[in-house]
This record gives structure tokens, sequence and C-alpha cells, in this order.
């Protein structure tokens, strides 16, 4: 299941990607600027160039000390100059807020589509008695008999516990109402390349097709087989999904764990009213707790990014990695916002994700600068805990 590490991973990204199109979008709020004092080609008038090179450079100027100090500029002598301004400062605010709600709701759907993938995923065994009866079918068309015998794949066409996943009536509701039948072409491509590539020379499915019929534990195995060989494991199927889904990586130790366990939950007993995997143990408080984190982190920037550069002693904030920035801004926000997560769980999730995300020796640096902060947070009363255990860090 989705755990709070993914989370706040998840966060973490969505405010790297909206650091980046910050950026963007004051390099685009210059760009107006210098569209201000663009030459009117098609004016009758001959034009003043010099004047409006200096006015861009002014203009440029002012907006770029707007940026560092968030100070209003002064109105002074040239109209053009301010107007120039506070247009490109109006463009940058509207384009930062529409980023800020974007990736929010990206974050969101970038948790949600580890679901999905796991709704994807189940639809693989029903897809693959297709690919069978597709090559059944060849094979019947052809005129002059294979020199090698032809598989004989009835039981794995009968197998009970696929056809007790295919019947499953949340999966059909759910793959319906998601998209996530398994039939594009190039899935579909993947999925014949695994079975005619890879399953048909299995030892272990050769065996299982050799046997006789009607074990429905063997038959559970058997699904539990494929997905954990061909699925999260083999070349052509990892490779198409990999390619197809960016977050694959750290998504799919959690899909394998949902899948597996749904597998698994198919036993004999099982009907086709069990109830499948959800995303969380409770994903509405979940996801209450990342989009508070996401937003919260981006409202006290300018707080962080204060109590950060006080701490960075002979070192220029400026020059701290962007992802040390963020994940020292998401743990301070943690601290504060949450009362219920000690102090010591919200600094080690962060120096582990560091490890990870960041650079070396992020680990060492995020470490000591959160240890120093939290102590003196604490200790001034900014930092409050309430709830069990939680007496030390109060």
């Amino acid at each position: 299941m989705l755990n709070r590490r993914t989370l706040r991973i998840k966060v973490m990204q969505a405010l790297y990607a909206y650091h980046q199109a910050v950026a963007s979008d004051f390099s685009l709020a210059n760009d107006q600027i210098a569209d201000a004092f663009a030459p009117d080609l098609t004016s009758p008038e001959p034009q003043d160039r010099r004047k409006l090179q200096g006015q861009r450079k002014l203009a440029e100027v002012v907006l770029k000390e707007w940026y560092k100090s968030g100070e209003e500029p002064e109105k002074g002598d040239d109209a053009d100059v301010y107007g120039a301004v506070q247009d490109a400062i109006k463009y940058y605010q509207k384009a930062v807020a529409k980023d800020a709600n974007f990736y929010g709701g990206q974050m969101i759907h970038a948790a949600e589509s580890i679901h999905d993938q796991y709704l994807h995923l189940l639809n693989i065994p029903e897809a693959l008695l297709q690919v069978i009866e597709e090559d059944k079918a060849r094979a019947a068309r052809k005129h002059i008999a294979s020199a090698e015998p032809q598989l004989d794949t009835t039981r794995l066409e009968e197998n009970q516990a696929i056809q007790k996943l295919i019947s499953n009536t949340q999966l059909q509701t759910l793959t319906i109402r998601r998209s996530q039948q398994w039939h594009g072409e190039e899935e579909m491509e993947a999925l014949r390349g695994a079975w005619r590539n890879e399953m048909r020379q299995d030892p272990e499915i050769i065996s299982y097709l050799a046997a006789p019929a009607g074990n429905y534990a063997e038959d559970q195995e058997m699904l539990k087989h494929i997905f954990k060989s061909f699925v999260f494991k083999g070349e052509s199927l990892p490779r198409y999904i990999e390619e197809d889904d960016l977050n694959w990586e750290e998504n799919r130790s959690i899909v394998k764990n949902l899948v597996l366990k749904t597998v698994k939950m198919l036993d004999e007993a099982a009907t086709e009213e069990l109830e499948l995997m959800s995303l969380s143990a409770n994903w509405t408080e979940d996801k209450e707790f990342a989009e508070s984190l996401y937003k919260q982190t981006l409202a006290d920037d300018e707080k962080y990014e204060k109590l950060i550069a006080e701490s960075v002693q002979n070192w220029d904030v400026e020059r701290v990695a962007l992802t040390d920035k963020i994940l020292l801004k998401m743990a301070l926000c943690e601290m504060h916002l949450f009362r219920g997560i000690p102090v010591k769980v919200t600094i080690n999730e962060y120096i582990e994700i560091s490890k990870i995300y960041s650079t070396p020796k992020s680990k060492q640096f995020v470490n000591g600068i959160l240890d120093k902060l939290a102590q003196d947070l604490t200790a001034s009363g900014a930092i409050r805990k309430s709830g069990r255990g939680l007496l030390d860090n109060q």
C-alpha cells in the first residue's frame, strides 16, 4: 500500500517541478518586458532604439530587484518603464499561481495513478488468454504442420484462479470506469513477446501445463508465478511498463505488493465479490496530508528560506542544492503543521529521502540543519507536539 514516505516523495517532486516552472515564469516575465520595448517595425514614425533599449534594461533591473526583495517597485519618472514592470509582475504572479495549482493536482494524480496501474496489471491474465487464443488460431490456419509439437495450453486457459480474477465484479467495474483495459497495440505486442519468448519456454509453466488439471492451489500458484516472473521480472513486459510509466521504478514495489496480495486473497473460497486492495489504509487522510504539506510548504516558503539561511553558517543559501532546500522546507513545515508526527520521525524520513534523491553529502547536511532547527524551534515553543509518546517533543 501507499505509505507516507511515498507521499512525501510525491510532494517533493511536485515542489521541485513547481520551482523549475517558477524560474521559467520569471524568464517569460522578462520576455514580456522585452516585447514592451521592442521597436515597432510597422510604425510610420522613426523610433529611438537607444531609448527603448535603455528602458528595457531599466525595467529588467527593477523586475529583478522586485523578484529578489519582494518590495513594490517605486513609480519613478518613466511611466512606460513602471507600466511594463507592473504588467510583467502581474503576468509572473498569475503564472506562478497557475503552476502551484497545476503541480498540486499533478501530485495527487501521480499518487492515484498507482492504483490505476494496479488495476491495469490485474487485467494482464485476461489479455494473456487472448494472446494464447490468437496463437492457436494462427496455428490452425497453417497448411503445414509445425515441426515442433504445439504446447497444450488448456490448463492455463481453464486456470480457476485466473477465471476468478477475470470474474471479479469490482475489477470489471473499476477497469471500465478508469479505462484500464489491456488492449493498446504496444502493450499487447509486449505481452505477445513475453508469451512467445519467455513464458512458453519457462520450465515451471511447461511442467504446470503437462500436469493434470483440477488443483486450485496449483492454479493460484501459477497466477502468482506469472506476475512475479514475467510482469515484475522478465524482459518484455517490464521493459514496456517502465517505458510507459515514468514513475514505475519508484511505484513498482507498491504495485507489486498490491497485486501479489490480491492473488493471495484469491483463494478457493473467494467469490467474485472479493474486495480489491485500496491505494492506502485511509486515502482521504493521506490525500489531505499530501495536499496540506504541499500547500503549506509553498505558503511558508519565505519563512523557511530565512530559517535555513540563518542556520547555514559560512554558506550562501542560494548555493544549497534545490532538492536539499525543498526537503528542509518540507520537514520544517511538517514539524509545524502535524502535531501528531514526532520530530525524530520527520527528521529521519527526510534524511532517508535525501539519500535517494539528492547528493551524496545531503544526508549529513539535512540531518545537521534539521537537528539544530528542531531543537531551537522546540525550545522557543514554535514547534509543539501532542499525542501519545510525544512528551519528549513538547
